[in-house]
């Protein structure tokens, strides 16, 4: 299982939210490339970016942060979410070195276009699926919809999907543990990789996960950011 550090931007500035909520952000560096080098020189494998102001708009806003990581950093692997809607916004971050973009609005909305997607990308989409109550919500997490995780991943069964970022709202940025009964109930049903989200506070949550041994990664962003433990500790807990 790897684990991911995560980048959240907002106003060009690394931030992370409580419950994704806008209003209750908290600012960790004003130097986005300085944070993904830091990570990358501790050994990260894999960088999650996400673009908040760009969820929120529907559209790329922090693209251009982004590229210039791509740019500083051109043989790591990183993936981004966030106002990933459509072919052209999604072809750009790929033309400019992204790994993998994660799009979860238009999984529900469009979803014969993301299918198309993968066959014109085929394992560099990650099917981004942000639950609350048992239900996927959409656009930054603002908008409620009547599908189930479950029902959203078996749409995607049989398509070049990368994997999934599984993410209970309710848990994320609040340090309280992700909910690993439900991400491992989504991972069993399904033969795409399923990454976690949402929650890690503590090295035994990275145990508990791992120790699962269907869960492919985890995501880490407030308790890195903190230093809840450090990158290195949590690299160590899975050796």
């Amino acid at each position: 299982m790897l684990v991911i550090p995560a980048i959240d931007l907002k106003d060009g500035k690394c931030v992370r939210l409580k419950e994704g909520k806008m209003e209750e952000e908290t600012i960790f560096s004003e130097d986005p490339i300085a944070t993904a080098n830091s990570w990358f020189s501790q050994g990260a494998e894999i960088l999650h970016i996400v673009d908040l102001d760009g969820a929120i708009e529907g559209r790329p806003i922090n693209d251009e942060i982004i590229f210039s990581i791509a740019s500083e950093f051109p043989k790591k692997r990183i993936q981004v979410g966030g106002g990933v809607r459509n072919f052209s916004s999604a072809s750009q971050y790929l033309d400019a070195g992204i790994e993998r973009v994660i799009m979860g609005t238009s999984a529900v909305d469009n979803p014969e276009v993301l299918k198309e997607f993968c066959e014109q990308y085929p394992n560099r989409l990650v099917l981004g699926i942000d639950a609350l109550n048992g239900l996927v919500k959409t656009q930054g997490w603002v908008k409620g919809s009547d599908i189930t995780p479950l029902e959203l991943v078996k749409e995607f069964e049989g398509h070049a999907v990368a994997a999934i970022v599984f993410t209970d709202i309710s848990k994320d940025g609040m340090m309280a543990g992700p909910n690993i009964e439900a991400t491992c109930d989504l991972a069993r049903q399904t033969k795409i990789p399923v990454i976690a989200s949402g929650g890690v506070s503590s090295l035994t949550h990275i145990k508990n996960l791992a120790d699962q041994q269907i869960i492919s990664a985890v995501i880490c962003g407030r308790a890195l950011y903190e230093n809840a433990f450090s990158y290195k500790d949590a690299l160590e807990v899975l050796e």
